[in-house]
């Protein structure tokens, strides 16, 4: 583990990029057939989408920043651990980048081999969040610094969530779709149940959201992830 000066921790001990459970093993290689054709690949979804995320992610930057430095001062008066932390996702067509978020864990005191468990499964209790750090995660908190990531254009406000590589294998035959998107802050996934659903369905939700993407799917999903935010459905 490596701190800076300005808090941030990179490549913590609970962040297993590397390793997989034995289901995983157990799941051969498959080969990938990028689709040809998807409307991810259009003219709108790189421009027109690219300036609705830079418009809409400074719009909700500046609507945070006062909430979003109250929580940096509670983390920092409540636990002995950076505010931030960062770690490696993957991005469209593969691409690795790193994603930022409010800590909401301890990063010491836990069994390795469980970590991939908790990240597939987040209906099971994980000891590795704080209690400030269920707040966070209760109302989606924890995810306001991946505004920075929006504008950077590693992530888009709505897409697949990102995944760490450990995790591609488990989407199998529809890999190819989650590739071909870039991740989002929030998702139909997100919106449909989030945590309360298996893998298997979080991968058929992306395939589907990137086959039948359109802008008017996009302000449909952004529209709804307000009442799923407030509902809570599926946080954890």
């Amino acid at each position: 583990m490596r701190r800076s000066q300005v808090q941030v921790v990179f490549d913590e001990p609970f962040i297993a990029i590397e390793e997989v459970s034995d289901a995983a093993d157990s799941v051969a290689p498959l080969p990938l057939v990028v689709p040809a054709e998807l409307p991810v690949y259009s003219w709108k979804y790189r421009y027109i989408k690219r300036i609705l995320d830079v418009v809409g992610g400074l719009v909700m930057l500046t609507l945070y920043l006062i909430p979003g430095t109250i929580i940096a001062l509670v983390i920092l008066i409540t636990s002995p651990y950076p505010v931030f932390y960062s770690e490696q996702r993957i991005g469209r067509n593969g691409v690795p980048f790193r994603i930022w978020k409010f800590r909401s864990m301890r990063p010491h005191g836990v069994h390795r081999p469980h970590i991939l468990h908790w990240r597939m499964d987040k209906r099971k209790h994980d000891p590795r969040v704080t209690t400030f750090g269920r707040f966070l995660r209760r109302w989606s908190l924890d995810e306001v610094p991946q505004l920075f990531n929006v504008l950077r254009g590693d992530m888009s406000l709505i897409g697949p969530r990102p995944v760490v590589e450990a995790e591609t294998r488990f989407y199998k035959h529809l890999l190819p779709f989650y590739l071909a998107a870039t991740p989002g802050l929030s998702g139909l996934w997100q919106v449909s149940g989030r945590s309360d659903l298996d893998y298997d369905e979080r991968a058929r939700l992306d395939a589907t959201y990137v086959q039948e993407w359109s802008l008017r799917s996009d302000l449909d999903i952004f529209m709804r992830t307000v009442p799923a935010v407030l509902r809570r459905v599926g946080a954890r």
